[in-house]
């Protein structure tokens, strides 16, 4: 994580929407036993890139600032292509949309060849000690003055399924 901040450093901010990149390598440490990128190490990478997104989008001055903090809510992933050891990938990370309660967050690994291989949603709510606070305020907070942007079919799907996920989760064994 120091490192990404670091090398980072110098980057240029970034507005609402714009696309942090970022570039990292599977190591052995990161490996399952099938010697490939580990799903949890994975979701370990993309925090890299949500975490320097933040500062270069000015997120991690205000969250100091008003003392809120910033939390994943919630995730959609999809794993398509086999990371191996030492193999380097380019990692996108962007901000996308809002709703009343949640940022929607995009990141994606890229392999050399030009393929995707893997891409996630995260919904972030930034939180206070009364609870989530509003994206809106938190948009105002950053000096964006643009509209909201507008909340892409799929993402709004997703929405709708998790409203419909029981929670907490059912805990009855099921009959086969």
């Amino acid at each position: 994580m120091i490192k990404e901040f670091v090398v980072h450093r110098n980057a240029p901010p970034l507005k609402f929407g714009q696309t942090h990149v970022s570039y990292h390598m599977c190591m052995p440490w990161d490996l399952d036993i099938w010697m490939e990128l580990n799903n949890g190490r994975t979701l370990t990478i993309y925090d890299l890139g949500r975490l320097v997104l933040a500062q270069r989008a000015g997120m991690v001055k205000v969250l100091r600032q008003k003392r809120w903090n910033m939390t994943m809510a919630g995730a959609v992933v999809r794993y398509r292509r086999r990371i191996r050891i030492f193999e380097r990938i380019e990692m996108r990370s962007r901000a996308i949309c809002w709703d009343s309660k949640f940022v929607y967050i995009e990141q994606s690994m890229w392999k050399r060849d030009g393929e995707c291989a893997g891409h996630i949603v995260y919904r972030s709510a930034f939180v206070d000690k009364n609870g989530i606070v509003n994206p809106d305020k938190v948009g105002e907070a950053l000096g964006y003055t643009g509209a909201r942007p507008e909340i892409p079919n799929w993402i709004e799907a997703w929405r709708s399924a998790e409203d419909q996920r029981p929670w907490p989760p059912m805990q009855e064994e099921l009959d086969l």
